[in-house]
């Protein structure tokens, strides 16, 4: 590991949304979406550079607005599928190269995660750094547990996906996490030869339910709002202000 490490954080926010139109600039507690997320990165104090890939000029407008750097456009064929972020992120990593600028870790924050706090990235960070391993991917809990998934056959009748865990209490089912999109770290050099961040052994930063919520629908959108208003997504790590 280097002793000091320069580190890019970037983040991943395409305009042609499907699920979830324009999504990434929505407004969740009267500010947009990505802004949360540029919020925690300048205030982690972490990255020599914040930068937001993106093809479109509204939300290339509102990243500048909040303080992150857009500093080239993405092609259109990396905002559509089945383009996904690691080929946004090489892409990020060789603009900046031609640049004259190179980084020694990558820092990937989607900014449907909005509940991260600036902790979460420095005590990731710090995990990483710590760790022989090159890819690390924040996780948190399922709301309940894949273990006791049924399904349900031609006839009508339910059918176990982990029979060996059926009819038990949950308590009694192994402990189980889903990757959040809040944040991943990579070694460049790593990276840029596997051109994966699944490739095993995968560091985990465990992070708690409400942290983790992401937003891919209007319902998860509502849910936030919901979660706001309550204090569940507020003030629990030093959000973004």
């Amino acid at each position: 590991m280097t002793a000091n490490p320069r580190t890019l954080a970037l983040i991943p926010a395409k305009g042609a949304s499907t699920r979830l139109p324009r999504k990434n600039i929505l407004k969740l507690g009267g500010r947009p979406l990505i802004a949360w997320t540029i919020g925690a990165c300048i205030k982690a104090k972490a990255f020599d550079r914040i930068i937001v890939s993106t093809e479109d000029r509204e939300v290339a407008s509102i990243a500048r607005e909040h303080g992150a750097e857009v500093p080239f456009d993405r092609p259109g064929d990396l905002a559509v599928d089945p383009a996904g972020v690691v080929q946004v992120a090489l892409h990020a990593l060789e603009q900046l190269e031609r640049g004259g600028e190179s980084y020694d870790e990558i820092c990937i924050l989607l900014p449907t995660c909005p509940f991260r706090g600036t902790q979460d990235i420095t005590n990731a960070l710090a995990l990483f750094r710590g760790r022989p391993e090159h890819n690390l991917m924040s996780v948190g809990p399922f709301e309940h547990t894949p273990f006791g998934a049924v399904g349900i056959d031609d006839d009508g009748t339910v059918v176990p996906c982990f029979p060996e865990f059926f009819g038990r209490k949950s308590q009694e089912m192994p402990r189980a996490f889903r990757p959040n999109g809040a944040i991943h770290i990579l070694d460049v050099a790593w990276f840029r030869e596997k051109r994966s961040y699944l490739e095993p052994p995968v560091i985990a930063y465990q992070m708690p339910r409400e942290r983790s919520h992401d937003i891919d629908t209007e319902d998860d959108l509502a849910v936030a709002e919901a979660m706001l208003v309550s204090g569940i997504g507020a003030n629990k790590m030093t959000l973004a202000e």
